[in-house]
């Protein structure tokens, strides 16, 4: 019986690591359309300087991601459930392999509204070697900007952090106005006890951030043993920063621990517990499909899987002609 549940778990592992064959195959025909026409998806004019995008008054949410299906659906269903959408900007950030896709996707397709989405490659100017440890060490820039978010948005106070496996149920914009305390971060802790925190629904006080010098910190922890899980914790009240040996996955991750957000903001797990009470899920502002059966798989859980899919654009073209199963 153990055998049997390890041999589930790898093969869950596996298939949650592997690129469906649709996926790849919508990446694959949106690119192929982003070269086919590029005069249709050139940059508008003043797009990348449009006002909305650095103007700390509106709602600004960073979502990174190379799954253009799963980014839109976080974008979908925030849009849909917020209060005035004109008055949220998405800051969508993907590798450069991936860019042309998004770029497709969210031209043919963009939010309702008067919402704001902004396309980027994650080639910042200030990743370079020389600044960032997880350039120099070859680590996947793309897992580590979310430890740059002040460099991002030198012009924002506050950013909501949002992961590509959650769905949204509610406005979100109060999160804005959370009393953070003057802590750095707003989250969910694993356990009332826990020193850990877990991501999907973040919200980062930048200007807390910068006076704390928490980029700084991250840097120090992994310039002092690459392949170390990096965990800032806070201890007794205070800031502290904990480097714990994590050479099975090699992840250097750091979670900022600060003041903890009402639990029904953010209800966790879709991705691996089957028993999450509906009342919990129906009063959730957000719903996080974190662990190994995500809903765009098929070891996604079914009981959950509508709310991921009822978000999905299923009118668009390309879905249609890469099976993608809903």
């Amino acid at each position: 019986m153990n055998r049997a549940k390890k041999l589930g778990d790898l093969a869950s592992r596996i298939a949650a690591g592997s690129t469906p064959k649709s996926l790849h195959c919508l990446a694959m025909r949106l690119m192929e359309e982003r070269v086919a026409h590029p005069e249709a998806y050139a940059e508008e004019k003043g797009a990348t300087n449009h006002p909305d995008l650095a103007n700390p008054d509106l709602y600004h949410y960073a979502i990174f991601s190379d799954n253009v299906v799963a980014a839109s659906v976080v974008v979908n269903s925030a849009v849909r459930s917020a209060a005035e959408p004109s008055k949220h900007v998405f800051h969508l950030v993907t590798d450069k392999m991936h860019l042309a896709a998004f770029q497709v996707w969210f031209r043919r397709r963009p939010p309702t509204g008067g919402a704001r989405v902004e396309i980027r490659s994650d080639d910042f100017p200030f990743l370079n070697a020389s600044y960032s440890p997880a350039v120099r060490m070859g680590l996947p820039v793309l897992d580590h900007l979310k430890f740059y978010l002040p460099e991002m948005f030198p012009r924002l106070n506050k950013v909501l952090l949002l992961e590509d496996d959650v769905v949204v149920q509610r406005d979100l914009s109060d999160l804005w106005w959370a009393d953070l305390d003057g802590k750095v971060n707003g989250a969910d802790k694993f356990s009332p006890r826990a020193c850990a925190w877990v991501y999907g629904v973040n919200v980062f006080d930048l200007d807390a951030w910068r006076r704390e010098k928490c980029t700084e910190q991250y840097h120090h922890f992994q310039n002092l043993k690459a392949g170390f899980y990096i965990v800032l914790l806070l201890e007794r009240g205070r800031h502290s920063l904990e480097a714990r040996d994590d050479a099975a996955s090699g992840a250097v991750d750091l979670l900022l621990v600060d003041q903890a957000l009402d639990k029904s903001w953010h209800v966790t797990g879709l991705g691996y517990n089957p028993s999450i009470g509906q009342d919990l899920i129906d009063a959730a502002a957000v719903v996080h499909f974190n662990g190994n059966m995500k809903p765009w798989l098929d070891i996604a859980m079914n009981q959950y899987k509508h709310l991921w899919t009822k978000h999905v654009d299923a009118d668009m073209e390309f879905l249609q002609l890469c099976n993608f199963g809903l």
